[in-house]
């Protein structure tokens, strides 16, 4: 079973609906019994990191999620400000992340000649996608993105995948069984149904 986890922030039923069609068995659940029942985790997150982080951790799952994830090596998965959340922290606010990658989230920064907006809403491809999560999925396939902060991560090791918004960004990681996508796959239609359907054979596997 995929346990998507309930704390208040994220696209819970549209991930859902996008896995089950891909074939998984999912639960959307905030509690701890569902948590240990897991053959794997979907992180949702949409807002502001220390709002996420906060409500995070009044769910109480930060410490049974931390055991499930780095000992018992249960498969996680990120999704938007849910793979920022993987990481040590954001420009965002003052609230430490669960710091499973050696990463941040950092700022868009342009300037006015470089014509391009904050938050970054758009389709784009992903170069260098690697690992099981971009199976049968290649640069002309398209993601759907909705962010103002973008990874940058310390250990190249950990980069699954670059996208392009003023030059190269982080969209997707991964280390071991943690996983994350800055774009949402439960809205990028054929390629996000792929990538959630490998995430979900992994599981299977």
């Amino acid at each position: 079973m995929i346990l998507v986890i309930d704390y208040g922030v994220g696209n819970l039923g549209s991930i859902r609906k996008v896995l089950r069609k891909g074939g998984a068995d999912v639960e959307v659940s905030g509690q701890p019994e569902a948590l240990e029942r897991a053959g794997a985790l979907v992180l949702p997150g949409v807002g502001a990191f220390d709002d996420a982080m906060a409500r995070l951790t009044a769910t109480g799952l930060v410490e049974p999620l931390e055991r499930r994830v780095l000992r018992e090596g249960v498969p996680v998965l990120g999704i938007c400000l849910g793979m920022q959340m993987l990481t040590k922290g954001s420009e965002e606010g003052s609230s430490p992340g669960l710091g499973w990658l050696d990463a941040e989230a950092v700022r868009f920064r342009f300037s006015a000649e470089d014509k391009l907006r904050v938050p970054h809403i758009g389709w784009n491809g992903v170069s260098e996608g690697r690992g099981p999560l971009f199976e049968q999925l290649g640069p002309e396939d398209r993601f759907y993105f909705l962010h103002s902060f973008h990874v940058r991560c310390h250990d190249r090791c950990d980069v699954a995948g670059t996208s392009d918004y003023g030059g190269e960004i982080v969209c997707a990681v991964q280390r071991g069984n943690v996983f994350g996508v800055q774009f949402h796959p439960e809205k990028s239609q054929s390629a996000g149904l792929r990538l959630l359907t490998n995430f979900a054979a992994r599981v299977a596997a």
